[in-house]
């Protein structure tokens, strides 16, 4: 399986907040928006300065998140991304959730890759779905 990583199923293994995607680290390739670690460093910061996460907490999840991005192939926020993100989807999509979507469309398309869409997040998944992507996560 090759799946597309949202930034919710990289988030709750790192910071252990649920239940982890049932196939974590058992796909064949993985790949996620440039945006991810933008999103992960933004929550941890923000976890840190509301004191949910103590000194040795956000340790180990930014080295627990460094490991992962080495395992993740990266897409550029590049311009067609961001084109695709802007363009009319036919569900509620949020501004980021739009560039993971664009992202994983533009490489599907481009590169012919049949990708299942890794997220946990109910109104994201029904973008995803609506887009034609196999789901998992939630």
């Amino acid at each position: 399986m090759i799946v597309y990583l949202d930034a919710s199923v990289v988030l709750r293994v790192l910071l252990r907040d649920g239940p982890a995607l049932s196939v974590w680290g058992q796909w064949q390739a993985a790949y996620t928006s440039e945006l991810l670690g933008v999103e992960a460093r933004r929550t941890i910061d923000r976890l840190r300065l509301t004191a949910a996460l103590d000194d040795a907490a956000v340790v180990a999840a930014v080295a627990s998140l460094a490991s992962v991005e080495r395992g993740i192939q990266h897409i550029s926020v590049s311009r067609p991304v961001l084109r695709r993100a802007a363009m009319p989807m036919g569900t509620v999509v949020k501004t980021l959730d739009a560039i993971h979507l664009a992202s994983a469309l533009l490489l599907r398309e481009r590169q012919g890759i049949e990708l299942t869409f890794a997220t946990h997040d109910h109104q994201q998944a029904t973008a995803a779905q609506a887009l034609g992507f196999e789901c998992i996560g939630v």
